[in-house]
């Protein structure tokens, strides 16, 4: 029981605090809980967008008789391993939608220095998350989960040109997406896993999580 009201007093916390980062950027209440509600849905669903091969050394056993007795000798083969490179449509999609909201309606408003500072401040981020990133075998890119949104907020602070919050969450998720998981594209046949999902975390996920949070800190 007391488990359950936890849980509901954290999603409320959590869905609160998401609806009030997307209203901070400028979106209508309406428009902020359909993206809440898309994103809550799209965890589930992962998009296959490729497949990556590699081929890796595996140990196997073979008998060689020898007098009438077996003896098991061991060798090497190249194995082929296949993954399926998917996208998360709550995790990385939502995020990127509104991400093109913002950077579309800077343009048609005509704020080319605010675009210009936003995509600076967009390449800083990226180049920061690379460096930060690891491959785990078996696991996936590991990040440290603070770095994207603390990022964020120094350069939303820095090149905000009048909107912090934007550069903010622009810079958070498209910093995180772009250094951990495209820039580490030729990695991910070396994981050792058959899928690996961007954004697979979903509404949890450092994509999803770094534009928030950097909104939110800002």
């Amino acid at each position: 029981m007391l488990l359950g009201l936890f849980l509901v007093v954290v999603f409320a916390f959590f869905s609160g605090a998401v609806l009030v980062a997307f209203q901070r950027l400028g979106l209508p209440l309406g428009v902020a809980l359909t993206m809440f509600i898309f994103a809550l849905i799209g965890s589930f669903i992962n998009i296959p967008i490729a497949e990556e091969r590699a081929y890796e050394p595996v140990i196997k056993l073979r008998e060689v008789s020898f007098f009438g007795f077996l003896y098991p000798i061991p060798y090497f083969e190249m194995e082929e391993r296949r993954m399926i490179i998917s996208i998360n449509v709550g995790g990385a999609l939502v995020p990127l939608s509104i991400v093109l909201y913002e950077l579309i309606r800077i343009a048609m408003l005509g704020q080319y220095d605010l675009l210009f500072n936003t995509t600076l401040a967009v390449l800083i981020a990226a180049l920061i998350c690379n460096a930060v990133s690891v491959p785990v075998r078996g696991v996936g890119i590991a990040m440290p989960s603070i770095v994207p949104p603390l990022v964020a907020v120094l350069l939303g602070w820095l090149l905000g040109d009048g909107n912090p919050t934007l550069v903010a969450y622009v810079s958070g998720t498209l910093g995180a997406l772009l250094g951990a998981d495209i820039m580490n594209w030729g990695k991910l046949k070396y994981l050792g896993a058959p899928m690996v999902s961007i954004g697979g975390a979903g509404t949890f996920d450092g994509v999803f999580l770094a534009g928030v949070i950097a909104v939110l800190l800002v």
